[in-house]
């Protein structure tokens, strides 16, 4: 390969790591901002979020073309073609989870509505400082290559199912307490799914970045699930 070559597939990849970090910068804070918005009933905050999604899909959109190039101009091998599919896979991870943030801000004018939301949203406001804690450990450990903590970050997805079993067992129980609360109470637990689905996501951020170093699956596969159903059909028994 030419001295000219590899400047311009350097610069390709480049390119790609510049935009994934990009991205994930982009994707804390949509992630961030629709729960604090959600928890300070800022509908302006929340109609900001809505709209900054869009740049999650140029983004997107800007990788899969980079990447599809890059493929198909320099015929990359081994890692760095691990480097090219890792970007292709983190991207579309980044892009989904501003499309779960989207969400939880759409649901914040309905949720706020309801006479006890405040009271109410504070489980989600810790749920997502915890995944948010995630996502930024994920991200770092892409922008530095680093695979020390991955195995730690992935297993942490464990806490976070366990605190959203929790919460849904928490909102169930409000609702069937008081019917005043199912609507916003309904509303509160799609946005708890979000957020925990947002860890997912960062589990599978995780994995992709591993793969992309060592070129090896992380050992030893774990399902994604949280006990959530469990409470459903437990609740259902008991009536």
């Amino acid at each position: 390969m030419s001295q000219h070559t590899v400047t311009a597939f350097e610069e390709d990849m480049s390119f790609l790591a510049h935009k994934i970090a990009e991205m994930g910068g982009h994707a804390e804070r949509m992630m961030e901002q629709s729960v604090r918005a959600l928890v300070e009933n800022d509908l302006q905050l929340a109609r900001r979020v809505v709209t900054d999604d869009l740049v999650l899909d140029e983004a997107l959109r800007l990788i899969d073309d980079k990447s599809v190039l890059v493929i198909a101009q320099r015929q990359p091998v081994a890692s760095d073609l691990r480097e090219v599919f890792a970007a292709i896979r983190i991207s579309t991870d980044l892009e989904r989870i501003g499309d779960l943030a989207k969400n939880i801000a759409k649901r914040v004018e309905a949720i706020n509505e309801g006479k006890h939301g405040v009271r109410l949203v504070r489980g989600i406001e810790h749920l997502c400082e915890l995944t948010l804690a995630q996502l930024k450990e994920v991200l770092d450990a892409y922008g530095t290559l680093s695979t020390d903590k991955l195995s730690m970050i992935r297993d942490r997805d464990d806490e976070i199912d366990a605190m959203y079993t929790s919460l849904f067992r928490e909102l169930l129980t409000y609702m069937m307490e008081d019917p005043r609360n199912i609507t916003t109470c309904t509303h509160l637990l799609f946005c708890a799914k979000n957020i925990e689905r947002i860890g997912d996501h960062a589990t599978n951020i995780a994995e992709a970045v591993y793969y992309m170093v060592e070129g090896d699956r992380m050992p030893p596969y774990r399902p994604k699930d949280d006990k959530s159903h469990k409470i459903s059909v437990e609740a259902g028994e008991g009536q």
